[in-house]
């Protein structure tokens, strides 16, 4: 595993450098496919001191993002609080992942790749460009994958229906369900 350890307003020395590590690294003993591993620690002055340290962590594994954030009056209990929340994280995502026997036959049959569309420069400016991999998943998963990156809407291979499809997040706190039809 690959883990970068960043900080905003907070000195990452050696001790803290190591605790990040030795905490994290034990991520990989429940969830081997870890690729890449990156926390960010922040200390921002506010009036309330629970919220006086932040820590962050974003974990890949092979197609899945996973993401915890926690602040608290410490730097080393930010950091114990993000570990904690990654590893229910993780035992959910790897509940999902093995029930799942349709997914992994779909990921076998299903190849997708995404490109942008160009439009002439005088009706859109397209200022930046992202590539992502539609991991092959239940609409069910989608949403839980989208609540996990925090985003208001989640873009994946839906294997009932074989196309792409956008599950977002309504206002009245349910999912709707985006599926493309050719005319």
């Amino acid at each position: 595993m690959n883990l970068t350890i960043h900080g905003r307003n907070v000195v990452i020395s050696d001790r803290v450098q190591d605790y990040v590590e030795k905490k994290v690294g034990r991520l990989e003993k429940y969830l081997p496919q870890i690729r890449e591993a990156r926390t960010e620690l922040v200390r921002r002055e506010t009036r309330a001191a629970a919220d006086r340290y932040t820590a962050q962590l974003t974990i890949w594994t092979s197609g899945q993002i996973l993401r915890a954030e926690e602040s608290s009056e410490d730097l080393f209990a930010s950091v114990d609080a993000i570990v904690d929340k990654m590893y229910r994280q993780i035992e959910r995502f790897k509940g999902r992942r093995f029930k799942s026997k349709r997914r992994n036959a779909a990921a076998a049959a299903a190849a997708v790749e995404l490109s942008a569309t160009q439009l002439p420069d005088d009706l859109v400016r397209i200022v930046r460009t992202k590539q992502f991999v539609a991991e092959p998943m239940l609409p069910e998963e989608a949403a839980e994958q989208m609540e996990l990156l925090g985003h208001d809407f989640f873009v994946f291979y839906n294997v009932d229906t074989r196309s792409l499809n956008i599950v977002y997040g309504r206002r009245d706190g349910n999912y709707g369900l985006l599926q493309p039809r050719v005319n």
